[in-house]
This record gives structure tokens, C-alpha cells and sequence, in this order.
């Protein structure tokens, strides 16, 4: 938006000024508001949805890393993600990230989070309930004095005269009043994107910071690991996978689905799939397990109870839903300690930054995000205000950066619904997204390439589709940083599968940078070791 509130009566905006904005009210931005709050800074926190019940952790439960300051077991927290994440980890980051998670964790304590205790009396802090978490981070952000705009998705960017971030503009869902908060600094912690796959809570989660962040010329990394596939019952939302360990996997003529119950079953799964229904039933539990699972995660079995479907005894179809870069790693590229980006006065946090640093390539679930999470929002949020308080944040006038779906162009408007089915036609297949291929991955991005061609050319959305059409853009440009960076890794590493390199290849330990809209480009960037080789030579 070139204009504060383009297209919307100027005198019905909202206009603010903070020293620090947070876009996006989940576990990272709330930590992040308040971390920046705590170090002085007047702080504004926008929300897609109401902060503190949108997102994907408000909506059940998570594991968090978190692990006692005792360095043999540290060590073996670290040690056994490396293999599985294809040894593209940092170790200094996963020992800060360890660090700042304990403490957090424990600030969770004392602020009152219900933690459960063990048999012994001790408390358990390596799992959060997410309704009770982010009712009390919502609770902490506003006594920190931030202040909060809910329903008031941002739509794009503001930059200065010399290229910084100063602010955001969006709108408010509810009446539709365009907002506009000039800032010294932004966070994006907009989360990941599930590419409107119905897996529960990622309604909100559709990519939108990314796109925000590259029209200003920020950098993504490790994009290609970004295609995690969940199990789901095919009438239900639900991606808590873990009970389907418990699960028998047949054909719709009840065979079994060979190597489905096996460590590698979701890859059996998928490919059963391709040729027709898979059916699955919870046969494996007993009495106990059964009654601990119910007790574990209510929200599971809500599907069932409303159908009348007992899983344990019957069986019912399931399906794979995309969770892409939420329980993927890739995401905004950090460049230092306090989570900047490569734009001056932009920083990013949770699942919006990428989280190769802590996972390599390969997804740490709910536990490794929700430390990430916790630990990217504290220091983010604190960089972002140590850098207004330095003096480098808002020069000058502020535009608006924003480019498909509110500029205008000279075709018919764009059409935000559309674009999104044709994205998600690119995106869900397993037989180009997660079973990966040179000519299948090449004809896609044709395809998806033309796709952009015709938005960036499509006229302004209407003001009441303008969020699904910048949602739509957000999700067409994640998919092309995702599917360019598959292309330049000619390996199989973490859960990047490559058919056609199906093999680990040693001089490949390296990280996949990404950017650009118009053209997508990818390049290559050592591993942390091979910077520390360098300079011990």
C-alpha cells in the first residue's frame, strides 16, 4: 500500500506509533512482545486472529525441549537429532536454545502455567497445554503494557527512504477499518505455512510474513525441508500423529499396507494413497492406553465421537495433510544472535524464521519448535528494541511495500479464492511434493511461475478479499522459494526425498539460501563447522 490506507476512507484508520511491532500473537510473538516491552519499548502486537486462541499451538497441545542444565544430557538431547536431521545442525545454537528454553520454561512457573508433577512431586515441564499456555501469554503481553490489536491480519511492510522496516499496515476482519502502525523495528512471527490444508489451527498460517519480509529483499534458507506430511483422519483436522503408533494400516479390501506400521510408514502411507483409500484402526492400544490417550489429547478423538466411529474398534479412512514449513525448517533467514534478518530493522521468530539451526533438515515436531519458539520471540524481541534504542529506527517518511493483490495492474482483479485452489493443486500431491523429482518439480514450477506472471499483472483485490488474495500470494511465493530450493539440493537429506537422488551426498552438508519474486534464486552457504575450519587454518 502506497497510500496509508489504499482504497479505505483515510479518516477511519487506525494510526499508531510504537518503538517495536510484533506481527503475529502465538507463542513467538507473545515472548517476543514481551521481551521487547521488558527492555523499555513501547510495543504494538498485531493478530490475524484473537491473540492467545489462534495458531496452531492455542488449538491443542506441545512437547517442549526442555531439558535439565545436566551436559550428559544435553549432550544426548543434541546428539540425537543430528543423524535424523541430515547433521546440519548448530550446536552452539541448540545449546543456546537449550539455555533460553529452561529459563522460560521456569518463568512459565512462576507466573502460575499449571505444570503437572510426577510420581515423585516433581514438576513435568517438558510438555504445554496449549489453551492454558496461550491464555496466560496473552494475559502477561498485556500486563507488560503491549497493546493489542486483534483480528487485524497485516497486509504489507512499510520501509524508509534508506530501505529499513518502519512499520506495517493491514486491516481489522470485523469492520474492515484499515490499520497503520508505524514502528523503529518488526518481528514477524506469523508462523509457517500449511497452505490452508485444514490441519488444525493453521487456518491463520499461510505464509504471509515470508511474503511481507521478500518484498522487502529479506532472504528464506532451508526451504526444501519443508514438506512434512501428517496423519489425519480423513474427515477430521487433527495432525497428533502419535497414537497412529498404535494403528493397523490396511487397503480398502482390509490387506495390509506393507512397511505402513514401520519407522518410514508415513513414506508407505503416501504411496498407498496414490492408488486409492488407506484405512486405518487404533487396534494396538489396550485398556490402559486407550484411557491415557483420552486423557492426553481430548481434541483427537473429537472427530470420531461426532461421526460415532470408535477408532479403537473400527476402522476409518485417514489421509496425509500438508503441515509444509510448520513442522518443516525452513523460514526467514537470521543473521545473528538476536534473530535479525537480512533487512535492517526486521527480525523474525518461531515458525516464520527457519529452524535449521536447531533442527537441520528435518522437523523437531512441537517440542523443538515450542523451544524454538520460546527462545527466537525472547531474543528477537530484544534485539528489536536494543536496536530502536540505538538510534536506527524510524528516518523518514514510510510506504508501503506491499506488491501482488494491492497494486494496481491491467488485468481483471485478482481473484484470491482461485489462485489458492491452483496453488494448493502444486502443493499437496505427494508425487511432487513429497516424493521429489526434477521434471516433476520443473513442470510444477512452470506452472506455478505462470501463476505469478498473471497475479503480479491482476488488479488490486476488493477490499473484502483482500486478505484470502494476499493469503493466496503469500502461499504461491512459498511454494516456488520451496520447490527452486528442492531443485538445487540433488540429494536426499532430513525430509527432503529425492527420487532421482535418493542417496545422502557428503559434499552437500551445506544450506540452501533462497529469495527473489519476480525470479526466484537459490544459493549455496557453508555449514557452521566449515566456517570454524576456515578459521582455524
Amino acid at each position: 500500500m502506497s497510500e496509508q490506507t489504499r482504497g479505505s476512507n483515510a479518516s477511519e484508520a487506525i494510526s499508531l506509533d510504537a518503538d517495536v511491532l510484533v506481527i503475529g500473537g502465538g507463542p513467538a510473538g507473545t515472548w517476543a512482545a514481551i521481551s521487547a516491552a521488558n527492555e523499555g519499548a513501547r510495543v504494538v502486537l498485531v493478530d490475524k486472529g484473537f491473540c492467545g486462541t489462534s495458531g496452531a499451538t492455542a488449538a491443542a497441545g506441545t512437547g517442549v525441549w526442555y531439558i535439565d542444565p545436566d551436559n550428559d544430557k544435553r549432550e544426548a538431547a543434541m546428539a540425537g537429532r543430528e543423524k535424523m536431521g541430515g547433521y546440519l545442525q548448530d550446536r552452539r545454537w541448540m545449546a543456546r536454545v537449550l539455555d533460553r528454553t529452561y529459563e522460560q520454561g521456569n518463568k512459565l512457573a512462576d507466573w502460575g502455567y499449571p505444570y503437572p508433577t510426577d510420581t515423585d512431586g516433581r514438576p513435568q515441564r517438558n510438555s504445554l497445554q496449549g489453551p492454558e499456555y496461550m491464555r496466560l501469554m496473552r494475559k502477561r503481553t498485556k500486563a507488560a503494557g503491549v497493546t493489542i490489536l486483534d483480528q487485524s491480519p497485516a497486509l504489507e511492510l512499510l520501509v524508509d527512504d534508506s530501505g529499513a522496516v518502519a512499520g506495517a499496515a493491514g486491516v481489522q476482519r470485523q469492520d474492515g477499518k484499515p490499520w497503520r502502525v508505524r514502528a523503529g523495528a518488526v518481528v514477524i512471527a506469523t508462523g509457517g505455512c500449511a497452505f490452508l490444508s485444514k490441519t488444525l489451527g493453521s487456518n491463520v498460517l499461510t505464509g504471509d510474513g515470508y511474503l511481507m519480509a521478500a518484498e522487502l529483499g529479506a532472504e528464506l534458507t532451508s526451504m526444501e525441508f519443508s514438506n512434512p506430511y501428517a496423519i489425519s483422519a480423513a474427515f477430521g483436522s487433527v495432525t497428533k500423529t502419535l497414537f497412529f503408533g498404535w494403528g493397523t494400516f490396511t487397503y480398502q479390501n482390509g490387506s495390509p499396507v506393507p512397511g505402513a506400521a514401520s519407522k518410514g510408514g508415513r513414506s508407505a502411507i503416501a504411496r498407498a494413497l496414490l492408488e486409492g483409500p488407506v484405512y486405518a484402526q487404533l487396534d494396538k492400544a489396550d485398556a490402559d492406553v486407550r484411557d491415557a490417550m483420552r486423557a492426553s489429547q481430548p481434541n483427537f478423538f473429537l472427530p470420531f465421537d461426532r461421526t460415532g466411529i470408535d477408532p479403537f474398534t473400527q476402522r476409518f479412512p485417514i489421509t496425509l495433510r500438508l503441515e509444509g514449513t510448520i513442522r518443516g525448517t525452513g523460514g526467514l533467514r537470521v543473521v545473528d544472535d538476536s534473530c535479525a534478518t537480512t533487512v535492517p530493522g526486521l527480525y523474525a521468530a518461531g515458525d516464520a524464521a527457519t529452524r535449521e539451526l536447531v533442527c537441520g533438515g528435518f522437523t523437531g515436531g512441537g517440542s523443538h519448535n515450542a523451544a524454538w519458539a520460546m527462545s527466537s520471540g525472547f531474543w528477537s524481541g530484544q534485539g528489536a528494541a536494543r536496536y530502536v534504542k540505538g538510534g536506527r529506527g524510524l528516518h523518514g517518511p514510510a510506504t508501503g511495500a506491499g506488491t501482488v493483490g494491492l497494486q494496481q495492474g491491467t488485468r481483471p482483479a485478482l481473484n484470491g479464492a482461485h489462485l489458492a485452489a491452483a496453488v494448493q493443486a502444486e502443493a499437496f500431491p505427494y508425487e511432487i511434493n513429497y516424493f521429489r523429482e526434477a521434471g516433476r518439480l520443473t513442470a510444477s514450477l512452470d506452472r506455478l511461475d505462470t501463476l505469478w506472471h498473471d497475479a503480479t499483472r491482476a488488479g488490486a483485490a476488493p477490499h473484502r478479499d483482500i486478505v484470502r488474495a494476499r493469503e493466496s500470494a503469500a502461499m504461491l511465493a512459498t511454494v516456488r522459494w520451496m520447490y527452486r530450493s528442492a531443485l538445487a539440493r540433488t540429494e536426499t537429506r532430513g525430509m527432503h526425498r529425492r527420487d532421482d537422488f535418493p542417496e545422502q551426498d557428503l559434499a552437500q552438508r551445506h544450506y540452501i539460501t533462497t529469495g527473489g519474486l519476480d525470479e526466484v534464486w537459490t544459493s549455496t552457504r557453508p555449514h557452521a563447522d566449515a566456517y570454524l575450519a576456515e578459521a582455524a587454518e
